[in-house]
């Protein structure tokens, strides 16, 4: 289903390397005007899960995000419409 999106693979980063790269995808993203990413940051601990949630609720270009309910090792963003 999300196979299609852009996708940001954080396997293997610490708390603050994901903040940056999380922050820099979803603007790089924003600028191509595409509607929809997908963030996986696995299942593990769920330290990089609450990562990228932070973050999300603080990035103001994002619209929405939620777990994908076929993989909760992903997260679906979308983005706001680039005027």
């Amino acid at each position: 289903m999300n196979s299609n999106l852009p996708s940001l693979d954080l396997h293997g980063m610490d708390r603050e390397i994901t903040r940056i790269l999380v922050k820099e995808f979803i603007r790089d993203h924003y600028k191509m005007g595409h509607e929809k990413v997908v963030i996986i940051h696995g299942i593990g601990t769920g330290i990089l899960k609450k990562t990228v949630r932070e973050v999300l609720e603080r990035e103001k270009l994002v619209k929405s995000f939620y777990l994908d309910f076929f993989n909760i090792g992903t997260t679906i963003v979308t983005l706001k419409k680039n005027n």
